[in-house]
């Protein structure tokens, strides 16, 4: 697990824009979703195409927060991406960004029902959670998936992000979630990224400017009040 702590200059810069670190005194859960972000095996299982091993050791705190929120009456969503539809809304990024190889192999691997698509076995889904597919790395931009109107039809102001990777695909889905008015917070030890430093800066960037950055513990206390 990679550990965070908010630095003291943050921590002072938030203090003086909203008063207070955190903006959630308490998290309804009625009026929450965990939503947790490509936590499937193409990114968290040894040998697959885009794996980052620090997600492994996530594993149990996604599973104790989603626990949590469905004993509180919130909803869980596991997000995965999916190659179905890449190369429509998201060509450039393949023609583009990577090589003729590179993005055949992410898009074979990809493709829903291969291995590398489905959840990581160890994570604790359950049939009566929320399952949605995107495309991009943000689940809330235009043509990516259907998470926001998900969202909005649950009536949900708060969205707590956490899988993987930090800087990448839950840093856009934070930002975009913060830009179309829910209240974001993302978990510091429930997230992971391919190396400490990208963690560390992308939380640090949220926690300046688009939402809380707690703990699971964190997030505990305030969901139990």
């Amino acid at each position: 697990m990679q550990s965070y702590t908010i630095p003291e200059p943050v921590r002072q810069r938030v203090l003086r824009r909203q008063g207070r670190l955190f903006s959630h005194d308490t998290i309804d859960p009625k009026r929450a979703a965990l939503v947790v972000v490509d936590m499937q095996n193409y990114f968290v299982a040894t040998g697959h195409p885009g794996e980052v091993p620090a997600a492994r050791g996530i594993v149990g705190n996604v599973n104790r927060m989603a626990s949590a929120m469905r004993s509180a009456g919130g909803a869980v969503i596991w997000v995965q991406t999916t190659a179905t539809g890449a190369l429509e809304h998201w060509a450039n990024h393949h023609r583009h960004m990577l090589t003729p190889e590179r993005a055949a192999k992410r898009l074979a691997a990809l493709a829903d029902g291969s291995a590398s698509c489905q959840l990581y076995p160890e994570l604790e889904a359950r049939p009566g959670d929320i399952y949605v597919k995107k495309i991009k790395y943000s689940a809330l931009v235009r043509d990516s998936s259907d998470l926001e109107e998900v969202l909005r039809r649950r009536r949900a102001e708060s969205v707590i992000i956490a899988g993987t990777t930090t800087n990448v695909c839950c840093e856009s889905t934070a930002r975009d979630a913060m830009l179309l008015d829910f209240r974001v917070i993302v978990l510091s030890d429930a997230t992971a990224a391919s190396s400490v430093e990208e963690h560390a800066a992308s939380l640090t960037n949220i926690q300046l400017y688009f939402g809380d950055v707690m703990t699971v513990d964190e997030a505990l206390e305030r969901l139990s009040s």
